[in-house]
């Protein structure tokens, strides 16, 4: 019995030791396995919560930066903290939401929508309406037009292939200072109608003339800092492909009107191309743009039911 039971005691020994060499230790998995907190990094209005670990990311900075410029007494750190929930459930109650400290693509649009803008030095109508800013994804440049006269040209970042910058014909909605971080010294925020997209300034300058962002525009804040007090809010900002706004041969997807997103886009585009202007290439596909899809089918002996099928995309020279 004495024999077995040194025998029992030298096996458990032996099995201890085997476990912890081949990394099986019970107490050091628990700490490798410890969650990190979770990066929300994507522009198309991502729902941030509080939890454990805090959320992290360029989206979490956003909401910060925003309610700064909104008067609360918050200070970015990119991290989705109590605190930070705290003035969410301020800026809902006071835009008569639902306090629950969550922010759903509703307190997003209304979080960027709100005018906080500083005086720029081209306010006046007459120069709004004189004022243009293209940006080609392919050259990577900015170039700033006016009376269709280029006076500016920067270099650009632009967005990564898993997440482009939108082509399309946007407005400068809404302007920024002192965000920090990824986003610079200057903001100069768009309306695309799928997330929130916007030319900054930026901490990481090895990055100008890359495709390095998760959408939105990058300049040297040397660059940004000059082109911040020349645009007004409502200046258009055309964002082209070697100078188009839609691809050579793209999947036709069914879209009428209340559609939105990049296949508007490439849809209003080509019906400027055709010579039906009746809208601009802003990813909405309104009453403007069903008329213009309409005209265009009348045109070319289709059934004019303003909706996109893929009859239209191959008359309109956009399939095969």
């Amino acid at each position: 019995m004495r024999k077995a039971a040194i025998l029992g005691i030298v096996f458990i020994l032996v099995l201890f030791t085997s476990v912890s060499a081949y990394g099986l230790n019970p107490t050091k998995n628990v700490k490798d396995k410890a969650p990190s907190a979770p990066r929300i990094d994507q522009l198309n209005f991502p729902v941030l919560y509080l939890c454990q670990p805090n959320l992290e990311g360029e989206a979490v900075w956003i909401v910060q930066a925003r309610l700064r410029e909104l008067g609360f007494e918050i200070e970015p750190d990119g991290k989705y903290s109590l605190h930070t929930s705290y003035y969410v459930r301020m800026f809902q109650l006071a835009h008569g939401m639902k306090d629950d400290g969550i922010v759903t693509p509703q307190v997003w649009k209304a979080l960027m929508e709100l005018d906080t803008a500083r005086p720029c030095l081209s306010s006046e109508k007459e120069n709004e309406e004189r004022l243009l800013i293209v940006i080609d994804v392919n050259t990577r440049d900015l170039a700033v037009y006016q009376n269709n006269k280029e006076v500016r040209r920067y270099p650009v970042a632009v967005g990564k292939s898993e997440t482009p910058t939108p082509l399309g014909e946007w407005a400068v909605v809404q302007k920024g200072v002192g965000w920090g971080n990824g986003f610079g010294t200057r903001w100069l925020g768009l309306n695309v109608p799928w997330g929130i997209f916007g030319i900054h300034g930026t901490d990481k300058p090895y990055s100008i003339g890359t495709y390095a962002s998760h959408g939105c525009i990058r300049m040297f804040n040397r660059d940004v800092e000059k082109l911040y007090p020349l645009i007004p809010l409502g200046t258009t900002v055309r964002i082209v492909d070697k100078g188009r706004m839609f691809p050579e041969n793209i999947k036709p997807v069914a879209l009428k009107k209340g559609s939105s997103g990049q296949r508007v886009v490439y849809v209003q585009s080509r019906l400027k191309e055709l010579g039906i202007d009746l809208d601009k290439a802003d990813g909405r596909y309104g009453n403007m743009t069903e008329l213009a899809v309409k005209y265009f089918q009348v045109w070319h002996n289709l059934n004019p039911s303003g909706e996109m099928d893929e009859d239209t995309y191959r008359a309109m020279g956009m399939i095969k």
